[in-house]
């Protein structure tokens, strides 16, 4: 255990939202201006959702007997993500404007670009085929995979300098969920010397051919699932 998470000072679980209203809808919704309209927060469906993976993490918690005052709950400033991380904490019983909750911006939805945004869900398949092919390709006007490594590697950096010794739920998005799980579980095998900080381990990892394995880290929307 020492060796996989020698570099981090927590445990890490992440969580994608329940189904949202875009879902729903069939809509791309990745720019922080509309993704953080009321009209975007879960769908009917997915506060159900929200509920049942807070029941099952409150499970897990205790199997794994880690203390509720040892969970923080760290999510994107997106509607569908914000009501997601409000459901959770309320049913496990933590107070979501206390200090246990977090917003951190930089955990925000992978932004597709304007010619992506509002547009089909059915598009999806084009931008994955790019990152496949190249991921540090940027769609027309929005972020590559190695964007928002970049930032989810300073979201990284924040929630460890804030938290130590603690169980943290990463409440996301799926591309950037899916792309954090690539770079910790490329990180934790990576046991080249000299590279002893969470930052010089994710820029080893930090190469296409890692990075366009993306898809293989996919979630569900509500799916919890231990990282590291």
């Amino acid at each position: 255990m020492e060796s996989t998470t020698s570099f981090l000072k927590n445990r890490y679980w992440v969580l994608r939202h329940g189904k949202s209203i875009p879902n729903e809808r069939g809509l791309i919704v990745s720019s922080l201006e509309n993704g953080i309209c009321p009209e975007y927060e879960l769908a009917s469906e997915g506060v159900n959702q929200a509920q049942m993976a807070g029941q099952l993490f409150q499970k897990e918690l205790k199997e794994n007997n880690i203390p509720l005052e040892n969970v923080r709950i760290c999510y994107s400033p997106f509607s569908r993500t914000t009501h997601t991380a409000k459901l959770v904490a309320s049913v496990l019983g933590i107070p979501f404007e206390g200090d246990q909750c977090k917003v951190i911006e930089d955990l925000r939805e992978r932004y597709f670009g304007p010619s992506f945004e509002l547009k089909s869900h059915d598009k999806y398949a084009e931008i994955w085929a790019l990152d496949e092919n190249d991921p540090l390709n940027r769609p027309e006007g929005g972020e590559s995979v190695d964007d928002v490594v970049a930032r989810l590697t300073r979201a990284l950096a924040t929630i460890e300098a804030q938290f130590q010794g603690c169980t943290v739920l990463v409440v996301g998005h799926g591309d950037p969920l899916q792309i954090l799980q690539t770079i910790l579980n490329a990180a934790k095998q990576h046991t080249e010397p000299n590279c002893h900080s969470l930052e010089s381990r994710i820029q080893a990892v930090r190469t296409p051919p890692i990075l366009s394995q993306h898809r293989k880290f996919a979630l569900q929307t509500a799916e919890l699932r231990a990282v590291i």
